[in-house]
């Protein structure tokens, strides 16, 4: 997957809102508040915000600045134009610095991080693999590829072959690595919104192409309602919903975006250890966090590791994920003790 995505891309994601207008009047002569809804196209999916405010609102303003600051992440983090500082780095040649901006170094200095922690489960260097099998920029593919065409990849792919820099902020790489940060710039972006409207509002929920991040609650005092997508191709339901404030929300899943061939399902997920989509029967994973961008990674990279490495880590970081899993008759859900909590029975 890349930055920005079609929108046909984005899969096992928290599309479903059960976040609805409310109009509330206080007591006290305060202006009566109320749920306002912005929506709009971005990374090649669409976005949507809703805000807590004033009745009358300048929300024409309001979306002139969300705009801009969803094209300034994809103006940098995209793969799809060779302008960005992303494509400016994956063209440059090894051993060299590359000057980006401040907030692109810290997008890949975190995911750095997360691969440490995962173990290279989320590898930002997998963008080769990902185009191969037909995920990538350059369009869909029916056929898997053959072993040859994946082994004359794997050298490029390691994470550990990338370097940042903070002061000046700048990138380099040891050979010919290719970055992806479609697993975790749409989550920054989400951020990067989330952290530009908290000057004005006290209560909102960002969205990007299903990632999520929620401050405050809504003007009756409820939390923001979020619907976890059923994993079922071909259709759309709810598998369970959550209540949130001041947490960001992602979900990555097997279920959307994939090809088959000879009866065999080929995900968009690909394990950097392999080369090859996963196989296991893990068909989703949900994801909190107060970072919408390290959710979105680790979200990621829990689809790489799979339900039963996935919930050991999980366990052991006492991070909020929901589990659901292909079982012989149906799904099965893990819930983390973390994550119980947020669930609305």
């Amino acid at each position: 997957m890349n930055v920005p995505h079609r929108i046909h891309r984005f899969v096992g994601l928290l599309a479903l809102w059960l976040a609805v207008s409310t109009l509330t009047g206080c007591s006290s002569g305060e202006p009566r508040l109320a749920v306002h809804s912005l929506s709009g196209l971005t990374m090649g999916t669409t976005y949507s915000v809703k805000l807590v405010g004033p009745s009358e609102l300048d929300l024409f303003s309001v979306r002139q600045r969300i705009q801009t600051v969803l094209d300034r992440v994809n103006g940098r983090m995209s793969t799809y134009r060779d302008d960005s500082e992303l494509s400016r780095f994956n063209q440059a040649a090894p051993n060299e610095w590359v000057p980006v901006s401040a907030e692109t170094a810290y997008v890949v200095g975190l995911g750095l991080e997360i691969s440490q922690l995962t173990q290279g489960a989320f590898d930002m260097t997998v963008g080769p693999l990902v185009n191969l099998w037909g995920f990538g920029p350059n369009g869909d593919i029916s056929k898997a590829p053959s072993e040859q065409q994946i082994n004359q990849l794997r050298p490029r792919i390691g994470y550990q072959r990338v370097a940042v820099q903070s002061e000046p902020p700048a990138l380099r790489k040891q050979g010919d690595q290719y970055l992806d940060l479609s697993a975790i710039a749409k989550g920054y972006a989400v951020d990067a919104v989330a952290d530009m409207l908290k000057a004005d509002f006290d209560a909102y929920l960002v969205e990007v192409g299903g990632e999520l991040r929620a401050r405050g609650k809504k003007p009756d005092g409820s939390p923001w309602r979020v619907a976890v997508e059923s994993p079922l191709a071909g259709t759309r339901g709810v598998q369970e919903v959550i209540g949130v404030n001041d947490t960001a929300i992602a979900t990555s899943g097997d279920y959307r975006n994939y090809f088959e061939q000879d009866g065999i399902r080929y995900s968009h997920t690909i394990d950097p250890a392999t080369g090859k989509p996963i196989t296991h029967r893990l068909a989703s994973v949900t994801v909190l966090d107060p970072s919408c961008a390290r959710a979105d990674a680790m979200a990621t990279a829990f689809m790489v590791l799979g339900d039963e490495r996935g919930r050991v880590l999980a366990d052991q970081l006492n991070l909020p994920v929901l589990f659901i899993v292909k079982g012989d008759d149906g799904f099965e859900e893990y819930a983390t003790e973390a994550f119980k909590p947020f669930l609305i029975q």
